[in-house]
């Protein structure tokens, strides 16, 4: 099945089950309008696009993606993400797909050898004829539940096999590996999130990360495209507009609380990421739609 037959299919299927229940791991979404950039944690997981645009940004990188093309993740980063493309007759159509470890570990006893380099932690490809063709097939047991229950494992499993052996297959490797710098970034990324309120060294996170202060910061950089103190700073500047959107009356406690100790560096700094000053901007969000805020 080529690609322009497969994707329209894929699409079709999205449309029709979208907000239906659907097998455990597998989300289908759908957004009749764009929404605005909004935090959102990545996490091990597969998504390919049906229908419209979506576009997230990491630190300085951004990440756009349209119809037949896919993002995976390894780890979980803190992005900022957006429907940049929907209507209601031609809406924002998107499936993920859980990438399990035991899963991949399995699959990687049989897989092409690594490459050397360090794959990033988020990576955006336009899906090949191969993957398109076992993720119509997977969608397809959606209409056939008697199907599902003796094929699905084995589609899921053609699914993940396409991702390894694609250009992305270094990401999607990550998940699948027990050990090495992927679980000891993973560490430090806890440990940042959990105490981005704090102040801390850089040999503090290497500590908790069981690595040396330049292997982390060379792993670190690699998988989030940050260094360790940037990853706090959008960890902190998230955290600050979560709480904005519950609590938009007072800014200055607000940047208090995620570890700001100068008001006019929180202003500016989130200023800088978001496009307004945290009142201004969280008077914004309180008159939009919620339809408008979700990460889908």
């Amino acid at each position: 099945m080529g690609t322009m037959s497969a994707l329209p299919e894929i699409r079709d299927l999205v449309r029709r089950h979208a907000g239906r229940p659907t097998p455990a791991g597998l989300a289908l979404h759908r957004s009749d309008s764009p929404t605005e950039p909004v935090p959102a944690q990545t996490a091990p997981t597969f998504a390919m696009v049906a229908q419209g645009a979506k576009r997230a940004v990491l630190g300085r990188n951004v990440f756009a993606y349209a119809a037949g093309q896919f993002v995976v993740a390894s780890v979980e980063l803190p992005v900022i993400a957006h429907v940049t493309r929907a209507t209601p007759d031609e809406p924002y159509l998107v499936l993920g797909l859980t990438l399990r470890p035991p899963l991949i570990a399995e699959l990687l006893l049989d897989a092409p050898p690594a490459r050397g380099e360090q794959a990033a932690g988020i990576a955006v490809s336009t899906a090949g004829d191969d993957l398109l063709d076992a993720v119509v097939r997977l969608l397809r047991l959606l209409d056939r539940p008697e199907d599902q229950r003796v094929l699905w494992a084995g589609l899921e499993r053609e699914v993940v096999w396409r991702l390894l052996t694609s250009e992305q297959g270094g990401t999607v490797r990550q998940i699948g590996l027990g050990d090495g710098h992927v679980v000891q970034i993973e560490r430090a990324i806890r440990w940042i999130r959990d105490h981005h309120a704090d102040l801390f060294r850089v040999e503090d996170v290497a500590r908790v990360a069981g690595m040396s202060v330049t292997s982390l910061h060379r792993h670190f950089r690699a998988i989030t495209t940050m260094t360790p103190i940037q990853f706090q700073k959008l960890i902190r500047l998230q955290e600050a507009r979560a709480r904005l959107l519950v609590e938009p009356g007072d800014v200055a406690a607000v940047g208090f609380a995620v570890g700001y100790e100068s008001a006019s560096q929180f202003s500016r700094e989130y200023r800088r990421l978001f496009g307004l000053p945290p009142g201004q901007d969280a008077a914004r969000l309180a008159r939009l739609d919620p339809s408008q805020l979700a990460d889908v």
